[in-house]
């Protein structure tokens, strides 16, 4: 079989294939390979071909040259003469993000000085870098700046997997700055697709909030999710003097800090859902001064549990918004604080907007 009909026979294999000579550089990787590690180039080093963080610039010239399992997996296929599979656990870069990835690779000498490897489970590797390439896309719906319409907000948002089922979301209307904060049922990809149909399908177009969480409504019943696919959802427009909101089925009061003290805003009123055929919401309002700060959350601040089971609650919440004296501030307190109360990982999505008034 001449070389030509054998490249041709490994580029047309399903199964991703890399060869490697004595010195560890990758001569060549068939698509299937390149299409996993989404990299452009046939040849090169390891790190180049499988994106790797450490080595990108030359593989086994990095500062993990010693304990690289990628590297050694050749190594020692080479100097030992046989096959060697080993379990690989390497950070890659891709879409502007790093991230960590598992699998396993078989290693067989083939003469010459090479080594073929072949990457056993790729579609858990695929999966991998499509959940990556989803959470990259979920960054990019959050807020992207510090200002909306003359008011200054920050905000908090920490995923509990990979991707998240809460939404902050900032804008402006008619001069006015806009915020909204939903919370979606469910974890993991199934709440990062109902977040992202939130996104898209509320209305920024309406100065009330009561008529966007509405209109949201409308749209979510298009879906015709079953029972247990809900939003929670609280929304504000900060007007000249006050504070316009809405919300539904948002357990987490709107807080405001004044200097009086700290104020609870609830209503009650039905998330949106399929759960009733003439769910009414409307709006609402409470007057602040210049210097006081708007806070939205959602459940996973307030339930928060420490070590002993106890939540932080929404008490933790006040008492973090008592001493911090802007939004950024109160930001920064929450995420220390939370921080403080529970090193352990995150049982739901943690999300909260402060706007400076």
């Amino acid at each position: 079989m001449t070389d030509k009909h054998f490249r041709r026979m490994v580029d047309g294999m399903k199964v991703a294939v890399v060869a490697v000579d004595g010195n560890l550089k990758a001569e060549y990787a068939n698509p299937a390979f390149r299409t996993l590690f989404s990299s452009e180039n046939a040849r090169g080093s390891l790190g180049q071909l499988t994106s790797c963080a450490e080595s990108a610039g030359g593989c086994f010239k990095c500062a993990a040259k010693k304990s690289c399992p990628l590297a050694g997996a050749f190594a020692d296929a080479l100097a030992r003469d046989r096959e060697i599979s080993r379990r690989i656990y390497q950070r890659v870069t891709g879409g502007g993000f790093s991230h960590d990835v598992s699998y396993t690779i078989t290693v067989t000498p083939v003469g010459g000085g090479l080594c073929m490897g072949s990457v056993d489970d790729a579609y858990e590797l695929e999966i991998a870098r499509e959940m990556q390439t989803a959470k990259s896309i979920q960054q990019r719906l959050l807020p992207a700046g510090k200002w909306v319409a003359g008011k200054k907000y920050s905000y908090l948002y920490v995923p509990c997997r990979e991707i998240g089922g809460d939404l902050p979301d900032v804008y402006a209307v008619g001069g006015e700055a806009c915020g909204m904060i939903a919370d979606v049922s469910g974890k993991g990809v199934a709440a990062g697709m109902l977040s992202a149909f939130v996104k898209a399908a509320y209305d920024k177009t309406t100065s009330s909030p009561a008529a966007a969480i509405a209109n949201l409504n409308a749209k979510f019943r298009e879906l015709n999710l079953d029972e247990r696919n809900y939003v929670t959802v609280a929304a504000v427009r900060i007007a000249e003097d006050s504070v316009v909101y809405s919300m539904a089925g948002h357990n987490v009061p709107i807080l405001l800090k004044t200097e009086g003290g700290v104020t609870r805003i609830m209503l009650n009123s039905p998330p949106v859902s399929n759960w009733f055929d003439r769910a009414g919401w409307f709006d609402d309002s409470i007057p602040y001064k210049k210097g006081d700060i708007l806070v939205l959350l959602t459940d996973g601040v307030t339930e928060r549990r420490g070590a002993h089971g106890e939540m932080f609650g929404v008490d933790g919440a006040i008492k973090t918004l008592s001493y911090s004296k802007t939004a950024d501030d109160f930001i920064k307190n929450l995420e220390a604080g939370l921080r403080a109360f529970s090193p352990a990982p995150l049982g739901d999505d943690v999300t909260a907007v402060a706007f400076d008034l």
